[in-house]
């Protein structure tokens, strides 16, 4: 079974200007610590998506040489130690540009291809992720072959236009006790509330909008936080 960091850390091209601009705040991210990155853009333009992520792949999948003090820290921070500078790249909904951008799986919705569809294209070697937002969604997704479960939100959000109802903690309690798979928490978490949601099960928490400002930083002080 696939372990997840604490941290799961989503890139929303909503925020950014530029492509620059997107790999420049991946980047810090990965010098915080992460390992696990979701490439997020809902605009729909598979041109700019495609050159995006493949800039994304490009730039952080390098071939620099490790560094010890730094992976040393990861490690104490409580979470698993990939080649330094290679941190594994998920594809929000798309199957076939997660391929086109090699990247390493796809996270797909209730409203995406089924997740045997999508398993179907990418293979067995790529991740993938399936978001559920009820315990009827959630059993459903603990029959696939999905690699992780999201359950959401957790909290009130504004990173969607039409969010799904809140679930709380309790919703989070529930979804642990329906699976076995890894269990990742999405929807309004931050660093004040990030510890709750492990404690309720999570084995990770997605988080979008408090990575945004001084996104080294936000993403030790979760790291700190979730040990």
């Amino acid at each position: 079974m696939n372990s997840l960091p604490r941290l799961y850390a989503v890139i929303d091209a909503a925020f950014f200007s530029t492509v620059k601009e997107v790999v420049r705040f991946a980047t810090e991210l990965v010098a915080g610590g992460c390992t696990l990155l979701q490439y997020r853009n809902k605009s729909g333009n598979a041109r700019v998506m495609l050159e995006q992520a493949r800039e994304l792949k490009r730039r952080l999948s390098h071939s620099a040489a490790p560094n010890p003090h730094f992976s040393q820290n990861r490690r104490e921070l409580g979470h698993p130690v990939r080649d330094v500078g290679n941190p594994r790249l998920i594809m929000n909904d798309r199957a076939d540009l997660c391929l086109a951008a090699e990247f390493d799986g796809v996270h797909v919705g209730q409203d995406d291809l089924s997740p045997e569809s999508v398993r179907a294209i990418i293979g067995l070697e790529c991740w993938l992720g399936v978001s559920t937002h009820s315990p009827e969604q959630l059993r459903e997704a603990d029959l696939t072959s999905a690699d992780y479960i999201a359950i959401g939100p957790v909290f009130s959000t504004s990173s969607k236009e039409r969010p799904d109802p809140v679930v709380g903690l309790e919703g989070v309690r529930r979804a642990r006790a329906l699976t076995r798979k890894p269990l990742v928490a999405i929807g309004g978490i931050r660093r004040a509330n990030a510890a709750s949601v492990i404690e309720a099960g999570a084995d990770s928490v997605a988080v979008i909008s408090d990575l945004l400002p001084e996104p080294r930083k936000s993403a030790e002080e979760f790291f700190r936080l979730l040990r």
